[in-house]
């Protein structure tokens, strides 16, 4: 049985607002331009709008959280790059030097770093918020991820994040994370929530060669039948999912998105990585759909076919792959064009400019 605070968060979850939607797309279809011209910046406006429930719809508090933590299926040999990385990546957020701090400058966006599971000391660093559960997950190919406890205190930094990002006026938040290894946590997430093989939704994360690759399936498909022998005829719980082959940071990313629903603050989601959680999230409350935009499609296969299972159109495809929540700050520029253009564009009839004929 689901904990007593993750039910309270879900029941408080409700769809996007209809009449809000019917109203946004008829005031869209009035500006002077031939009806859905701007593709999908109207779609992306009209979401807004039905999710804040707004009839001037506005940005307030733009914000990316950076979700850090290591994983021990690194033990296994499935990334490219050691787990030091993973901290030494957290000192670069911090000091402002990293791809995601050059694109939060440009978006005008805060940037927090939140070490939820980082095998490291940072000993009171400063500006990091420390919400670390454990020194990294546990190796997945030999037993469960995380306990039952280390995945409800990692949900729950989500939650948290997202109530303070309420008290802070915040409506539009992006989600990134950092983690050497989570690319192979966030494919064997994807493959089992649906049913696919590993190889269809296992990519080269930070660069492996073909036959690391390989022998990264192999590993997920080994622990996906240990940890769920009747995949995928029995679909297993997702937060099981979560517990056995996830990751730290990406159980505080689905508290985030679930927390973030419940108060009506709209997500742009990255990529693989952020997409897998907010799957789950998904799964556990499919009406948080609503508030979720996919800020790009990465490199990595299995990231489509979640977009595709949740039904998201991505912003951006750039053929990105570096995570940090870069394609969703980069997605911020979208939304606040499309909202500009809600709210700024003359329509027919103030402009006094003749419609299309019938």
């Amino acid at each position: 049985m689901r904990e007593k605070f993750l039910r309270d968060v879900i029941r408080k979850i409700q769809p996007g607002n209809a009449e809000f939607e019917s109203t946004a797309k008829r005031h869209l279809d009035s500006l002077t331009k031939p009806i859905g011209s701007l593709g999908q910046l109207e779609d992306v406006a009209a979401q807004y709008v039905a999710w804040r429930q707004q009839d001037s719809p506005s940005i307030s508090g733009k914000a990316v959280y950076v979700f850090a933590a290591d994983h021990g299926i690194v033990e296994q040999g499935v990334s490219a790059y050691p787990k030091d990385v993973t901290p030494q990546m957290v000192f670069n957020f911090l000091n402002g030097g990293a791809a995601i701090n050059v694109l939060a400058r440009q978006a005008q966006s805060d940037v927090f770093v939140v070490d939820v599971g980082v095998d490291a000391a940072f000993d009171g660093l400063k500006g990091l918020i420390d919400r670390k559960v454990r020194r990294g997950s546990r190796n997945f190919a030999k037993e469960a991820a995380m306990t039952k406890e280390e995945l409800n205190a990692a949900l729950q930094v989500g939650i948290d994040l997202a109530e303070e990002a309420e008290k802070q006026g915040r409506t539009l938040i992006a989600l990134g994370e950092m983690g050497i290894g989570n690319t192979t946590a966030a494919s064997a997430v994807a493959a089992a929530l649906t049913g696919l093989p590993a190889s269809q939704v296992t990519g080269k994360g930070t660069g492996l060669d073909a036959e690391r690759c390989q022998r990264k399936v192999e590993i997920i498909d080994n622990a996906l039948r240990m940890h769920f022998p009747e995949r995928p005829s029995s679909f297993p719980d997702p937060l099981e999912v979560l517990r056995r082959v996830g990751g730290l940071e990406i159980a505080a990313i689905t508290g985030m998105v679930l927390g973030a629903a419940s108060r009506r603050i709209a997500v742009v989601i990255d990529g693989f990585i952020c997409t897998a959680g907010a799957a789950v999230a998904c799964a556990l409350a499919p009406d948080a759909r609503a508030g979720i935009f996919a800020g790009h499609q990465s490199a990595e296969p299995g990231h489509r076919i979640l977009l595709v299972s949740m039904d998201l159109k991505p912003l951006l495809q750039l053929g990105m792959r570096l995570g940090e929540g870069t394609g969703a700050v980069l997605a911020f520029n979208l939304i606040d064009a499309s909202l500009r253009i809600y709210n700024e564009m003359a329509t027919f009839e103030s402009a006094g400019i003749s419609k299309a004929g019938i």
